[in-house]
């Protein structure tokens, strides 16, 4: 997605160096995927492992001063969140984002989620609905494929901030597939706006509380 798969992780005297997306280097990553020998290499590690490399990931990179550091956990409430939830208190992070789809299944588990980040202490920075509606490409016209609202029901029953939604769009699919920038591609697109709104919204949540 961030057209960076070709790219390899160094070591320097202050920990591993890691991958810059831009020419700037503005946006650095950080993942297993730079470690493995091939792109079809499974990771079958048990807890401990996982728990260590999470732990390495936020110590031993070189992160240099950062604007803000982003990590991607899967769904659900496993080792890897737990861990990531004690391996990060000491950094005091800003708080969780949790996406959801319309689906209840995928409701479901976002829920425990919320639930997860109020017993570990993690403040909820807000809920976004994914893959919410279908855009055209052609008339560019939204339907509902699946539904419709449930991540905001869900943070009206919860209590928390509703963040926005974003929709199914074949344009974002290609740009990411391609690794193309989507948001300079398509700055007219209504997909566009809707991710910028749920990340101004995002900093402004970040910025109050530093403020």
């Amino acid at each position: 997605m961030l057209n960076v798969e070709s790219k390899d992780v160094h070591q320097c005297s202050q920990g591993w160096v890691p991958v810059y997306a831009d020419q700037a280097q503005q946006l650095a990553v950080m993942s297993i995927g730079f470690l493995l020998s091939s792109r079809d290499d499974a990771v079958v590690w048990r807890g401990p492992k996982k728990n260590a490399m999470i732990k390495q990931f936020l110590s031993d990179v070189y992160w240099q001063e950062l604007d803000y550091l982003l990590i991607d956990n899967p769904p659900g409430t496993s080792d890897e969140h737990i861990s990531t939830v004690e391996n990060l208190k000491k950094y005091k992070p800003d708080g969780a984002v949790l996406v959801t789809t319309p689906q209840a299944v995928a409701v479901a588990d976002v829920r425990r989620e919320i639930t997860f980040c109020r017993k570990t202490g993690i403040r909820i920075l807000g809920v976004v609905e994914n893959m919410s509606g279908f855009v055209c490409p052609h008339c560019t016209a939204c339907s509902n494929l699946f539904s419709k609202g449930g991540g905001e029901q869900l943070a009206q029953q919860c209590n928390v901030p509703y963040l926005g939604s974003i929709p199914l769009d074949p344009q974002l699919t290609k740009s990411l597939e391609e690794g193309e920038n989507f948001m300079n591609s398509f700055q007219t697109s209504g997909t566009r706006q809707a991710v910028m709104g749920i990340a101004e919204m995002i900093l402004t949540q970040t910025n109050d509380k530093h403020s």
